[in-house]
């Protein structure tokens, strides 16, 4: 059985790995050696190993390397996304509390006023609280799973300034406060192609 120590050993090397992967240090391409992360981190081989499979679940790292996801991955995920996002948006107005449509706006006015750290919070918690409207885990589960890529791309649109972008999540909130699922369907299906757009768009003229 494993023991208490081993698995905070394991989740330390997991949090440490990952932040490093999203905060940029260890860049797209950058091949894991699993001795030498074990060595930097003071830890045996296990915790590290026990980590990286985590982390390739997440789409974080793919044959032993950091991601640097493809055009195709992009499209391939955003597609999930549009789907899921979509439905989840026409759920929220249909079902979405008085006050919990009310924190979606929270989150738009934080978009214009905030930090950078703040935006990317509010933006993170934007799409969440919408995802969560849908009720349904598996839809839930695999956005989850997706967040630590979906957060990369999140991270590169509020540092590269995507212009409308707020104002994109304001028609979102109002489409849900009006109660009208279709519009709000539309909207963010359009908000995550045109995410998709300037994403690509950067990686072109990187």
């Amino acid at each position: 059985m494993e023991s208490n120590s081993s698995r905070l050993a394991y989740h330390h090397c997991y949090e440490i790995l990952r932040d490093k992967i999203l905060n940029g240090e260890l860049p797209g391409g950058t091949k894991i050696v699993e001795e030498k992360i074990a060595a930097e981190l003071g830890v045996s081989r296990t915790p590290i190993r026990d980590s990286i499979r985590k982390l390739e679940y997440e789409g974080l790292i793919v044959k032993k390397r950091v991601v640097n996801p493809t055009e195709k991955d992009l499209r391939n995920m955003f597609n999930v996304r549009i789907l899921l996002e979509g439905y989840s948006a026409r759920c929220a107005a249909n079902f979405l509390r008085e006050n919990e449509i009310e924190k979606l706006h929270e989150y738009v006015e934080i978009g214009r006023k905030g930090t950078k750290e703040e935006i990317m919070s509010a933006n993170e918690s934007f799409h969440n609280d919408i995802v969560k409207a849908s009720n349904n885990p598996v839809m839930i589960d695999i956005i989850d799973r997706m967040q630590a890529i979906i957060y990369l791309f999140r991270k590169t649109v509020v540092i590269y300034n995507r212009p409308h972008l707020i104002d994109e999540h304001e028609e979102i909130y109002e489409a849900i406060k009006a109660r009208d699922g279709e519009k709000a369907e539309i909207l963010m299906k359009k908000h995550l192609e045109t995410d998709l757009n300037f994403y690509l768009h950067i990686m072109s003229n990187g």
